[in-house]
């Protein structure tokens, strides 16, 4: 039986951002899957007129949009996350996370999709950044099986609703053992059968990782001290690598931070690691990390984005702690993020300071 001729797995995409409409027009693209995409703040332009996208992989699409699928009655672009059980709806096979993933900011991320999530059905593909991001899923759904995604895409959007993706993507799909589950070869399994899913077009690099903890100690070598670095700085991480001593007096060191820490929980990784983070992107892309993209969207106007880098810096500080690995470089990042995610709330109205004394 060919592709088109299976049922397609029921896949609920949850942020249709850069990385998200990727992701979606990855599943599509393979005939196996049929997306709905659960869209925000671009939610009226892609409705409207669809996507456009300039891709490494897929070309040039101009109003582009996930399809339902024949069999399925849902639409296929919404702005709020379907309720499966009040609007009496097919139940999602996989729910696909692109968000940005800030648990100090409420709703949390599991309180926004519980509506659609079926108790011991739903598989939940996290195709997020950090550390520790399946503890709160865990917790909030038991008896689902959580799977991880490590991305190494470079896709941003522009406008809303553009989306430029630049470096090929390659994603790292693992799955998280769930302490309450006692079936880790069903986890495995269905790790693989989406794998199959999001790889059938052949247009992506999508990869069984078998050491889910060392892939994301891996990538945040890099997410951990270049990404908040940037938005920090304003520097794309091209120019980062431009300045004079900024390279060997503070990416280096705090690197090695992740690197002794990783390596004190068992996670050893390759010995050039900071190199290959270092020179990850090609220089004359001038790419910007997703911090940086967030701060700046956050610097235009008060709709613009929250910064994740609990999971990114928090965690891996607070796994530090634990074994204790000595973390001044990455401290001292961790305090002025907090300060620059504090003044995003404030302009957001989500904390309020006392009224300014007149003189």
């Amino acid at each position: 039986m060919s592709a088109s001729a299976e049922p397609r797995a029921n896949v609920l995409l949850f942020g249709g951002g850069a990385v998200g409409a990727i992701a979606a027009l990855n599943i599509e693209t393979g005939g196996l899957g049929a997306v709905t995409a659960v869209l925000r703040s671009n939610f009226q332009v892609v409705r409207d007129t669809g996507y456009t996208i300039e891709s490494v992989d897929h070309g040039s699409l101009k109003g582009w949009r996930p399809t339902k699928g024949e069999q399925l009655s849902l639409s296929l672009l919404v702005n709020t996350v379907p309720d499966v059980s009040k609007e009496n709806l097919p139940p999602f096979d996989y729910i696909v996370t692109t968000t940005k993933n800030c648990p100090d900011i409420p709703p949390t991320l599991p309180e926004l999709i519980r509506p659609a999530v079926t108790p011991g059905h739903t598989t939940i593909v996290m195709i997020q950044n950090g550390l520790n991001i399946e503890r709160a899923m865990f917790e909030a759904f038991p008896t689902n099986v959580v799977l991880s995604g490590v991305s190494m895409i470079d896709s941003h959007e522009g406008q809303l609703g553009e989306i430029l993706h630049e470096e090929k993507d390659v994603l790292h799909l693992g799955a998280f053992q769930n302490p309450t589950l006692d079936d880790h070869e069903r986890e495995i399994a269905l790790a693989h059968n989406f794998i199959q899913i999001y790889g059938a077009g052949g247009k992506t690099d999508v990869r069984f990782s078998e050491d889910v903890p060392w892939a994301r100690w891996r990538k945040l070598v890099f997410n951990a001290v270049l990404n908040p670095l940037c938005a920090i700085t304003g520097l794309d991480d091209a120019r980062i690598r431009l300045t004079d001593s900024l390279v060997e007096g503070l990416v280096r060191p705090a690197m090695k931070e992740i690197i002794d820490t990783a390596a004190k929980l068992g996670h050893i990784l390759p010995a050039d690691i900071s190199d290959t983070m270092i020179h990850l992107d090609p220089m004359d892309l001038y790419l910007k990390p997703s911090m940086q993209c967030d701060i700046e969207k956050a610097s235009e106007a008060p709709c613009g984005n929250f910064m994740e880098f609990e999971y990114l810096l928090g965690e891996p500080l607070r796994e530090a702690r634990k074994v204790g690995v000595a973390t001044p470089n990455l401290n001292v990042l961790y305090e002025i993020c907090k300060a620059l995610q504090w003044k995003i709330k404030e302009q957001k109205g989500l904390v309020k300071v006392p009224p300014k004394r007149i003189l």
